[in-house]
């Protein structure tokens, strides 16, 4: 999953190709809106029975989904509901929402939660379609965290022997998002705070990756300058105030604007920290946010010293937007952003190590091959990658 390319590194400074996300009708967002964007997605969508995916802690120890289960009741577009989707979404979990879809005779998912819920629901509506050979079912995305995972045209899950793999396709990406912070309130404090973990702390490594991902234009880019000012500015007062709502539907509007849906001509990865993050986490079991606070301060490092001068000058300009003094040079200045990543996640209560998770210092080099493909830039090699994560098994400095 999300392994880098060996892709030509073209810059698109001057020129390029923007497309957007066919699927895509409508993204509501505020504060309880669900209760009047549900029904008009429906209809705009088109879909009459729904099965809802969510996850078992939002399902059993929070009542949003009871909330959402009573919206479709209401419209008579009430099918089922699923909540076997796990960390990491396993393949046996994607069977048997498949099953259940059927068994219910749905003709759309609504997905709850995180990440999980809304990549398996794409790998289930996937699966349906490779089956039928019928055109792909859509989805309606309500993210009750940050992963930004509604955006994206690709499902990551477990396969049997335990790695991660992907599928994508232009018509999996949902077709409704909703983002509504008060559902958000029933996420618990420190799920909610890592922008990732396999929701929360995935917004910050998407939204930085994107300044030197291959292909991304620069309307893109500057959407990702806001996206981090706010996350750098609200993450804070989100975990000092859990229940201020209005940070909570800023984070989220920010996670919008980190993974702005864009239809690429090729498909690049989003960059290394991504993709380590997937390979450590499918097999160690770290949730894909605390992989985030691992590897992306210190990949933002590396950047320092093999970056190209794009790269880093996308890199550094950040500074100006968190209103950071420079350094004085270029290479400096992208040092002190990702020391300054470093210093967020210290502040959030979320920083980790490979240590704590007893990730094998013998299994690195097979860690950095997978995260790599078949990338062929000379400046980043398995080598490289693999004194990096030496680094990671203590907690990096500010």
């Amino acid at each position: 999953m999300s392994a880098l390319e060996a892709i030509p590194r073209e810059s698109t400074a001057l020129q390029g190709f923007y497309g957007w996300t066919d699927t895509l009708k409508g993204v509501y967002y505020g504060p309880g809106c669900v209760t009047s964007a549900l029904p008009k997605l429906l209809e705009t969508i088109g879909g009459t029975k729904a099965l809802l995916v969510t996850g078992r802690s939002l399902h059993d120890k929070t009542d949003v989904v009871k909330k959402v289960e009573a919206i479709l009741r209401e419209h008579d577009a009430f099918g089922a509901t699923f909540y076997e989707i796990g960390e990491h979404t396993p393949i046996a979990g994607i069977r048997k929402g498949i099953q259940i879809f059927k068994e219910h005779k749905c003709d759309i998912i609504v997905a709850v939660g995180g990440g999980s819920p809304v990549d398996g629901s794409k790998a289930i509506l996937y699966n349906i379609q490779q089956e039928t050979g019928g055109p792909t079912l859509r989805q309606i995305a309500i993210p009750t965290t940050l992963s930004a995972a509604e955006y994206t045209i690709g499902a990551g899950f477990t396969n049997d022997e335990g790695h991660k793999v992907a599928v994508s396709s232009q018509e999996l990406a949902p077709a409704g998002i909703i983002l509504d912070a008060e559902l958000t309130l029933a996420t618990p404090e420190r799920l909610w705070r890592h922008i990732y973990m396999k929701t929360p702390f995935n917004y910050l490594p998407s939204v930085t990756e994107n300044l030197y991902r291959p292909g991304v234009t620069p309307p893109v880019k500057y959407l990702c300058y806001a996206a981090i000012t706010d996350l750098f500015k609200y993450l804070p007062i989100s975990k000092a105030n859990p229940r201020d709502v209005v940070a909570r539907q800023k984070l989220q509007l920010a996670s919008w604007m980190s993974l702005w849906p864009m239809k690429l001509e090729r498909y690049s990865a989003l960059g290394l920290s991504h993709s380590l993050g997937h390979k450590l986490g499918a097999r160690y079991g770290i949730p894909h946010g605390i992989t985030s606070c691992i590897t992306l301060g210190p990949t933002v490092t590396l950047k320092a010293r093999i970056g190209s001068q794009e790269d880093k000058e996308y890199l550094a300009r950040v500074l100006f937007y968190l209103e950071e003094i420079p350094t004085g040079t270029l290479e400096g200045d992208v040092r002190r952003l990702g020391a300054l990543i470093n210093r967020l996640v210290g502040e959030l209560g979320v920083s980790s190590n490979l240590t704590e998770y007893k990730v094998p210092v013998g299994e690195l080099e097979s860690i950095a091959s997978g995260a790599l493909g078949t990338q062929d830039d000379p400046s980043v090699d398995v080598p490289t990658v693999v004194r990096m994560l030496k680094e990671l098994y203590v907690v990096p400095l500010e």
